[in-house]
């Protein structure tokens, strides 16, 4: 049976997060958990077992939304999980995320779908792709720090002309979240050191953990392996810059969807939710 290793990113909640790895524990799986460095790493460190499953990523990159630090972090973290053990598959999720499966019928899955990556991709056409381009083609300086970054972000993309897309690469993307087998992790790394001009755009790309590992492994020569199904329940129905935070009233949606996994939650809107979920996936019983 294959091995997996899952990358949970977390910066706020840790109760939350002691719930999702609580669900994710099982033989052939590990937890590893990045912390943003802005966050204090003792109060989560806190909340979880002292396990020799869990695991807490010692290189912290501080987080700026929609900011290449977001993928910076997931490189780091790729690096310490190659150099731990030989896990099959690397499941990225975020302290918002929630099985809608056993470990086991994970498992089972991943079994059948040896050697390949499970994301959600676009190309150009789809809706999603009015506010790409816009990524895309300007500078965004989101991880700078200095006085005046806006104005200057703005003269930037006043004065230069609009950005290139580097080696002629076929952009794809949507979410961030997705499951990728060993052997595409290890590309990944390797195509970014071999290929700084890449790493230099999109690091002033805005939202480039949407884009980069898709993008990366869709104009690779394992194009064929990568499947656009990320296996997540996410609902975007409200229009919104973020997804609908899942209340106790989605749970139907939530069976009929037929993922592995679904987000946003959060404890502080709907805690009753993740309880309805445990009744149903790992039968919890419910209290009295």
């Amino acid at each position: 049976m294959p091995t997996v290793a899952h990358l949970i990113l977390a910066y706020r909640n840790p109760k939350q997060l002691a719930s999702l790895v609580s669900r994710l524990l099982h033989p052939k799986a590990e937890v590893f958990i990045h912390i943003d460095r802005k966050a204090d790493i003792r109060v989560f460190k806190a909340a979880l077992p002292n396990r020799q499953d869990i695991h807490f990523i010692k290189k912290r990159a501080s987080i700026n939304w929609g900011g290449y630090s977001m993928v910076q972090a997931t490189l780091n973290a790729f690096q310490e999980i190659l150099h731990c053990k030989s896990y099959d598959f690397v499941n990225l999720m975020s302290e918002s995320d929630y099985p809608l499966t056993t470990p086991d019928q994970l498992i089972e899955f991943l079994d059948q779908h040896r050697n390949k990556t499970f994301a959600e991709f676009v190309q150009e056409g789809d809706p999603w792709w009015a506010e790409a381009k816009e990524k895309l083609s300007k500078y965004h300086l989101v991880d700078v720090r200095c006085k005046g970054k806006h104005q200057f972000e703005r003269l930037l993309n006043g004065i230069l002309p609009q950005r290139k897309v580097p080696l002629g690469m076929t952009i794809v993307g949507r979410s961030q979240w997705l499951i990728l087998c060993r052997e595409h992790v290890q590309y990944i790394q390797r195509f970014l050191e071999d290929n700084p001009v890449v790493r230099r755009f999109f690091r002033y790309t805005w939202g480039a953990d949407e884009i980069i590992f898709q993008t990366i492994l869709f104009n690779s020569p394992y194009k064929d392996r990568l499947v656009n199904n990320n296996l997540r329940y996410i609902d975007w129905s409200e229009g919104k810059s973020s997804p609908k935070i899942l209340k106790t009233e989605d749970l139907p949606s939530l069976k009929a969807s037929q993922k592995f996994y679904a987000r946003k939650f959060d404890t502080d809107v709907d805690h009753v939710i993740m309880d309805r979920i445990d009744q149903w996936i790992f039968r919890v019983p419910q209290e009295e």
